[in-house]
């Protein structure tokens, strides 16, 4: 079967072997699998080391095409979209999970899909069938259902930012995205299912002008309760301290590749500022994820343009020349 593999990195699409389903578990036939800008980190940061421990597309589409499990939740033949990673979910013996910092649990960060997304057949254990695993509503097309685990990211962030999806107080907390890639977007999307004022900043315009045709603004008259930060620029740091209220949050949703820049000691005392990172989802994020888009709260048609497999590393180079907003690859 073609899969992708980074070499020196550039994406080459080679010849492995099918998965084999030994143990419980599926093989999945995938559909699709949207490129994320971690997949663009790991291939900017790659090295002759550390390549083939790279493993490359978690925004999963597919059908279910093989499957023995002791649960009953799906069968062959079911349309599924799904995420990569999962905690042990061991309260008793995990720090991580019991206090609910599931992203940083051990297991969390060695599980994985096999061989990746890339792929044209992928393995997933049981414990994917259990947590990371989601019957998508053949309404929506392939490439929304891609969305999945992202806007799970974006669900586990505003929940960090501490709004509750049930709350019908948020429509009184006015919130700033700073970055409106597609996953800024995202965000704004998420932040409106939560009944929050959502506006959205970007130095590009193009990019601006893209959020108010999906109905997001910017109004630089406003300071905000809570600052999105999904901009992987330094310089953002210091739009987000001068949009914040005094007392509060800063959400960091990003890395930037200037690692010394930061906030300053003093602005944060002197100003009660809340800095809070958000990584990746936990399973509850997840399964709000799926209901999102399945009812569809979250709305993510026209976002994304298409490539063939084999166009793999034509996407990559158009996203990193920022020609296309997202990429979901149609394997």
């Amino acid at each position: 079967m073609k899969s992708a593999k980074l070499k020196n990195k550039k994406i080459e699409i080679v010849d492995v072997p099918k998965p084999t389903l030994k143990d419980f578990g599926a093989i999945i036939k995938v559909i699709g699998c949207g490129l994320c800008g971690s997949d663009l980190v790991k291939i900017k940061h790659s090295t002759p080391q550390n390549e083939d421990k790279i493993v490359l597309g978690h925004e999963v589409v597919g059908i279910i095409d093989e499957i023995k499990s002791s649960e009953n939740k799906f069968k062959k033949g079911d349309v599924v979209a799904l995420s990569h990673h999962y905690p042990c979910m061991d309260k008793k013996n995990c720090q991580y999970c019991n206090n609910g910092s599931y992203s940083m649990c051990p297991t969390f960060k060695k599980s994985n899909i096999y061989p990746n997304g890339f792929s044209e057949y992928i393995f997933v254990n049981q414990n994917h069938l259990k947590y990371n695993i989601y019957k998508m509503n053949k309404d929506l097309s392939y490439d929304q259902m891609a969305f999945l685990e992202p806007l799970s990211c974006c669900v586990r962030a505003i929940r960090r930012a501490g709004f509750s999806y049930e709350d019908k107080n948020n429509s009184t907390h006015n919130s700033l995205v700073i970055g409106l890639g597609s996953i800024g977007l995202l965000m704004l999307k998420g932040l409106k299912a939560f009944n929050v004022n959502a506006f959205g900043f970007d130095i590009s315009s193009k990019r601006m002008q893209n959020a108010l045709i999906h109905g997001f603004c910017f109004d630089e008259e406003k300071k905000y309760d809570v600052v999105f930060l999904t901009a992987g620029n330094s310089k953002a740091i210091d739009t987000a301290l001068n949009y914040v209220i005094d007392g509060g949050k800063i959400i960091v949703f990003s890395s930037v590749e200037n690692d010394f820049a930061g906030f300053k000691n003093n602005e944060i005392y002197y100003r009660e500022l809340s800095v809070i990172s958000s990584y990746s989802p936990a399973i509850a994020d997840l399964e709000l994820s799926a209901k999102l888009l399945n009812e569809k709260i979250v709305d993510v048609k026209n976002i994304s343009t298409h490539y063939t497999l084999d166009n793999l590393s034509q996407a990559v180079n158009d996203s990193f020349n920022n020609d296309v907003f997202k990429a979901y690859i149609e394997i």
